[in-house]
């Protein structure tokens, strides 16, 4: 399990919304729930990239900080789904912004993501 190593600063809004929303699949889970993709397997298929593994990990932290809740259904097989909880859709807005703000730039973005990670490629070439 991992151990943090330094004391996570609390004293700033960034520094909580950090908290909260770092990890890299966390606010697309959030945002696809929103959508209504509910159940593991539906999020899977939006978020193939990520693993089934870091995906129920990131969702138990989303539930631990109250942004969604877990039903689980008593049937066999086992059925689960998770809502967004009243504070979760507060979280909405903001990242429907931030889509935004990336539509708005994507070229430059992509630009500037893909000349860096060309600089770090040549960098480890350089290396060996």
């Amino acid at each position: 399990m991992y151990e943090r190593k330094i004391p996570p600063n609390l004293n700033c809004g960034l520094d909580l919304i950090a908290e909260v929303l770092y990890g890299k699949w966390k606010m697309r889970l959030l945002w696809f729930i929103n959508e209504g993709f509910q159940r593991p397997s539906e999020l899977q298929r939006k978020i193939p990239d990520a693993s089934r593994r870091v995906l129920n990990v990131q969702l138990k932290e989303l539930e631990e900080h109250e942004l969604v809740t877990k039903k689980i259904y008593p049937v066999v097989p086992p059925k689960v789904e998770y809502r967004l909880t009243e504070f979760g859709q507060t979280l909405i807005p903001v990242i429907g912004t931030l889509g935004k703000w990336g539509d708005d730039h994507e070229e430059r973005l992509r630009i500037l993501i893909l000349r860096r990670l060309e600089n770090l490629s040549q960098s480890e070439r350089n290396n060996t």
